[in-house]
């Protein structure tokens, strides 16, 4: 179990989703795939009855869906999974949590890594999976609220701007990413995440 500041994290950013995500772009012994498998397996089987994941072991609040603590990086991972090894156990939780993510994926920030942004690229994920017009749809959708609101929001103090309003993970450098991946979706990528 990965720890960092003394807890064993789940998400993308300094956890276990995040841990599988970098061994999946590795050539991997067979006893170290099925250590992968195992682990992505754990975290299916102790995801919440919402379908969210943890944000760490133990933690029973499930509230952050965020690319870096609860559902919407562990589907990038998963999504990830089912194109590396082919299973459709992989996929299916990734379409779970992508369903999670279109329910409660509306927070309020604009970032890639706790917003708006960064949730719409698990539906363009899953596009490239799937290729099922319906997750470009969502991914659309997601972007065009931004589009039409993000800024009215922020000035009302309805959404975040993020503490580094400019920045890639926090601010409207991750949603102008995203802007500009939506012009070719089956050649986007989550920044710095999906290689």
């Amino acid at each position: 179990m990965y720890e960092s500041r003394g807890k064993k994290y789940w998400g993308a950013a300094h956890g276990l989703a995040g841990v599988m995500n970098v061994l999946l772009d590795i050539e991997l012994k067979q006893d170290e795939i099925e250590d992968v498998k195992g682990t992505l397996r754990y975290m299916i089987k102790n995801r919440f009855s919402s379908g969210n994941y943890r944000t760490s072991e133990g933690d029973e609040s499930d509230v952050l869906v965020h690319w870096c603590h609860g559902a919407p990086g562990v589907a990038l991972t998963l999504a990830k999974a089912a194109k590396v090894f082919g299973d459709d156990e992989f996929l299916e939780a990734a379409r779970e949590a992508g369903e999670v993510v279109w329910r409660r994926g509306l927070l309020k920030r604009i970032g890639i890594c706790h917003g708006i942004s960064g949730n719409a690229y698990v539906f363009l994920s899953l596009y490239r999976l799937t290729g099922k017009e319906e997750y470009l749809y969502k991914a659309k959708a997601f972007a065009c609220f931004l589009h039409d609101r993000a800024h009215t929001f922020i000035c009302e103090g309805i959404m975040h701007k993020g503490d580094h309003p400019f920045s890639l993970f926090e601010g409207i450098g991750g949603m102008a990413c995203l802007f500009l991946d939506l012009v070719e979706p089956f050649e986007s990528r989550f920044p710095a995440y999906e290689l």
